[in-house]
C-alpha cells in the first residue's frame, strides 16, 4: 500500500506538471492571453510550488508523510476543479498558485516516502518511482489530445477525479510514523542551508528544473508556432517528452545499482545540453518527436537520482533536506518561465529563439555535475 500510495501521488504530479503546457493553448484562444502572461501564470504555479516545498519537510519530519500528502492531493482537487470556472488572467494565475502548492507538498511527501522504503537501493527505487511521473505527464496531453478535444475545462475535470481518487487512497493507507518530535530540531535547518553538498546538488535541480518544466510549458506552444498541428503538438509532447521521460527511467534504474549516481548526473547533463538544443531546431513533427523523446531520455534520471543522493548524504530530516533542494528546484521554475515569457513577447514565433534558454542551463549543469 505504500508502493502504491507514492506511486500515484508522483502519477498525479506527473498530471499537472504538463497541465499548464497542456491547457495554455485553449486557455491563451479564449482570453487573448500572450506569452508574456502565460510566463506570469506559469510564475505563479511555481511560486506555489516553492512556498510548499519549504515549509512542508519540516511538517513532514514533525507530523509525518500522510497529513503532508492528504492536505497536497487536496490543494490539487479544489485547484483543478475551479480552474475551468476561471474568468481570466487573474483568476487563472490564483488557481494554478494553489495548484503549485499542492504540487510542492506531494512531490516532497512521495520521494520521502519512497526514499524509506528501499535505502539501500534507494536512487534506482527512486527512479522507478518517477517513472510514473512521466506516465501521468504522457496521459495530460495525450488525453487532451485524442479523447477531449483540448478542451481546458474537460481536461481539468478529468485529471481532478483521478486526484480525488488518490486522495482516498492515502486516507486508507497507513504510513510510517514521523522522523521524531523530539529528534526535529530547527536550528539544525542553519546546518543544512550552509551544507555545501546540499547547495550544490540545490543547484542542480535549480537548473534542470528550469529545462525540464520550460519544456512542459512552452514546447507545445512552440510547435504550434512553428507550424506544427495542435494536436500533433500535444501528442510530441505526451508520446514524445513524457515517454522520453517514463523509458528513460526504466532503463537507467538498473545501471544505477552499479555505476555512482553522480556520474549518472554527469552523463545526462552533457545528453540534456545536446538534445535540448536539437530538439528546437525541426518543424517536422516526425523530426521533432524523435528529438523530442530523446531530450526527455537524457532528463529522465536527473530529479530522482538527485534526490537519491541528497537522501544517502542526509540521513536526518532527510524530508527537509529534500524539501530545500526542491524549493531550490522550484526556483528554476520561477526564473526560467518569465525569461522566455520575456524574450518572446508578443510573437509566439520568437519562442524558438527565447528556449535557447534550455540548452544554456544544462551546459552549467555539466559543471555542477562535476562539482559534485
Amino acid at each position: 500500500m505504500l508502493i502504491l500510495a507514492a506511486v500515484l501521488a508522483i502519477f498525479v504530479y506527473g498530471m499537472i506538471a504538463a497541465m499548464l503546457g497542456t491547457i495554455l493553448p485553449d486557455l491563451s484562444k479564449k482570453f487573448s492571453l500572450t506569452p508574456k502572461q502565460n510566463g506570469s501564470i506559469a510564475l505563479a504555479q511555481a511560486i506555489g510550488l516553492m512556498i510548499a516545498s519549504l515549509a512542508v519537510g519540516p511538517l513532514i519530519d514533525l507530523q509525518g508523510k500522510k497529513i503532508g500528502l492528504l492536505i497536497g492531493l487536496a490543494l490539487i482537487a479544489v485547484s483543478l476543479l475551479a480552474l475551468p470556472r476561471s474568468k481570466g488572467f487573474g483568476q487563472i494565475a490564483m488557481f494554478m498558485l494553489v495548484l503549485g502548492l499542492g504540487g510542492g507538498i506531494i512531490v516532497t511527501g512521495a520521494n520521502a516516502l519512497a526514499s524509506d522504503i528501499s535505502e539501500d537501493k534507494r536512487a534506482a527505487t527512486l527512479n522507478m518511482l518517477n517513472l510514473f511521473f512521466g506516465l501521468g505527464g504522457l496521459v495530460t496531453p495525450l488525453v487532451s489530445a485524442r479523447l477531449l478535444n483540448n478542451e481546458s475545462n474537460k481536461i481539468c475535470n478529468f485529471a481532478a477525479i483521478l486526484t480525488l481518487a488518490t486522495l482516498a487512497v492515502h486516507a486508507i493507507t497507513e504510513m510510517p510514523a514521523p522522523s521524531g518530535q523530539v529528534a526535529f530540531q530547527f536550528s539544525k535547518v542553519t546546518d543544512l542551508l550552509s551544507n555545501g553538498s546540499l547547495m550544490m546538488l540545490a543547484a542542480l535541480l535549480f537548473l534542470y528544473v528550469a529545462a525540464e518544466v520550460g519544456v512542459w510549458n512552452w514546447l507545445a506552444r512552440h510547435l504550434i508556432a512553428q507550424g506544427v498541428p495542435e494536436k500533433n503538438a500535444m501528442t510530441i509532447l505526451s508520446l514524445g517528452f513524457a515517454l522520453g521521460l517514463l523509458v528513460g527511467r526504466v532503463a537507467v534504474s538498473p545501471i544505477l545499482v552499479s555505476v555512482p549516481a553522480t556520474q549518472v548526473l554527469l552523463g545526462a547533463s552533457v545528453l540534456m545540453a545536446a538534445t535540448t538544443y536539437l530538439m528546437l531546431q525541426s518543424a517536422n513533427p516526425k523530426t521533432a518527436w524523435i528529438l523530442v523523446f530523446l531530450g526527455g531520455v537524457a532528463m529522465a534520471p536527473v530529479f530522482p537520482t538527485t534526490l537519491a543522493v541528497v537522501g544517502d548524504r542526509f540521513k536526518d530530516m532527510t524530508a527537509t533536506a529534500m524539501g530545500v533542494a526542491i524549493t531550490c528546484g522550484w526556483l528554476g521554475l520561477v526564473v526560467s518561465s518569465p525569461i522566455i515569457g520575456s524574450v518572446a513577447g508578443d510573437d509566439p514565433k520568437k519562442l524558438k529563439t527565447a528556449l535557447l534558454l534550455l540548452p544554456a542551463v544544462s551546459v552549467v549543469m555539466v559543471v555542477v555535475s562535476l562539482a559534485l
